[in-house]
């Protein structure tokens, strides 16, 4: 822990003197922000965030400070008088801290890069603001000089950095240039009651845990880390889809040499973006002509089981045919209306056939021919045989 925290002692305590550097810090991250709002177009970014927001309504006094404005940095004078106003001679216990008998909020520290500020984060200071149900969070970033040789480079600058902690809702107080190890004169130079971090040994040079001499002294809180979320598998999401990235930037108007890209390589990626536009509107026509289609084969479809099937249109037309032809063929119906003799009661059956014979003077046709032929053939034999006789017969006298 000494070979850490050696010669970084004196820059962890609060020294009126960083809140120049941090002032230089934002008004160079200011700049650089009116340069890249420059390439998107925009205009006006050159102002800070907070002048072009209007002022705040009035807010109710049971909300707290750290939800209605971005949390002090630790050399500002609020954050100086809060813990001015701190009596650090009375130790307050983890049962004092869980029953709030402590008499004052109970000052818990975190500490991290918090670099591409995400919900992992979050979740780690929503515990530890919540660890105890009167608590005063702190929250120390190390600067960029510090995360470089202990960790690597990071995405986002300190002061980027500082301004997202500031930023969220659980963080009453931000302690820049933060150390690396922690140390008693650090503990109580910031009044710290207990310190949080996930319970995992955390190494740094010989050490197998900076935190063992917290948790020996009963003053660390133990927090969960967030699986399947970290700062480390969002840069390699970036980095498996690269290309895509670099597209998406170069869409946007930025140069190649702004992207760190070769001009072949830039032209390379235009030219896959153009085609997969175009394979992209293909596809949508493709599935609009196949909607379409669908469409009009339903209606097809219906169509044709409407004219054709047993009680379609067509059928009616043919049966309503078929009905008109029999009806234009068939015999015209009986005077009477009858339609067959069968029609008639057994009780007047003899009185019905009087009535057909006087409806009918004549019997029907073949039974008339056979009559006629009888009486035709009756008439030429009785002709035949009065010819025969007049013949034999003798004359009567008194001719010759």
């Amino acid at each position: 822990m000494q070979g850490v925290n050696s010669g970084r002692k004196s820059r962890s305590l609060p020294r009126d003197k960083k809140g120049v550097k941090i002032e230089k810090q934002e008004e160079q991250t200011a700049l650089n922000g009116s340069v890249m709002s420059r390439k998107r177009g925009r205009e006006g970014a050159s102002k800070s965030p907070e002048a072009e927001c209007p002022s705040p309504p009035k807010r109710n006094t049971t909300i707290l400070e750290s939800c209605t404005k971005p949390a002090p940095l630790t050399n500002d004078d609020e954050a100086q008088k809060t813990r001015d106003g701190i009596d650090y001679s009375i130790k307050i216990t983890k049962e004092m801290a869980t029953n709030d008998t402590a008499g004052r909020p109970v000052r818990v520290y975190a500490d991290g890069i918090y670099d591409m500020f995400h919900s992992g984060h979050a979740r780690q200071l929503m515990q530890a603001k919540t660890c105890f149900p009167n608590v005063y969070l702190i929250v120390g970033v190390c600067n960029d000089d510090l995360t470089l040789k202990m960790k690597g480079r990071t995405v986002m600058n300190e002061v980027e950095r500082y301004e997202s902690l500031r930023h969220c809702r659980y963080v009453d107080e931000v302690v820049t240039d933060a150390p690396w190890s922690l140390d008693l004169a650090f503990i109580t130079a910031y009044k710290i009651d207990f310190v949080a971090h996930d319970d995992l040994p955390y190494g740094a040079g010989d050490e197998e845990d900076i935190y063992k001499w917290l948790k020996d002294r009963d003053q660390f809180v133990a927090t969960q880390r967030t699986e399947g979320i970290s700062t480390t598998d969002v840069i390699a999401r970036i980095i498996k889809d690269y290309d895509l990235y670099v597209r998406r930037n170069l869409s946007r108007g930025y140069t190649a040499k702004e992207l760190n890209v070769s001009f072949m390589k830039e032209k390379r990626l235009q030219f896959r973006e153009k085609m997969e536009s175009m394979k992209s509107k293909m596809e949508e026509m493709r599935n609009d002509v196949l909607h379409k289609w669908e469409e009009k084969s339903r209606e097809f479809v219906h169509n044709f089981v409407d004219l054709f099937s047993r009680d379609g249109r067509f059928n009616q037309w043919l049966n309503e045919g078929r009905a008109r032809v029999a009806k234009a063929i068939s015999p015209p119906p009986s005077p009477t209306g009858r339609s067959s003799p069968n029609d008639y009661d057994d009780e007047d059956e003899d009185n019905d056939y009087e009535e057909e014979e006087d409806l009918w003077p004549s019997p029907p046709p073949k039974r008339i021919r056979a009559e006629q032929s009888e009486q035709s053939e009756q008439s030429e034999q009785l002709e035949q045989s009065e010819a025969s006789t007049s013949l034999s017969r003798p004359p009567l006298n008194g001719h010759n």
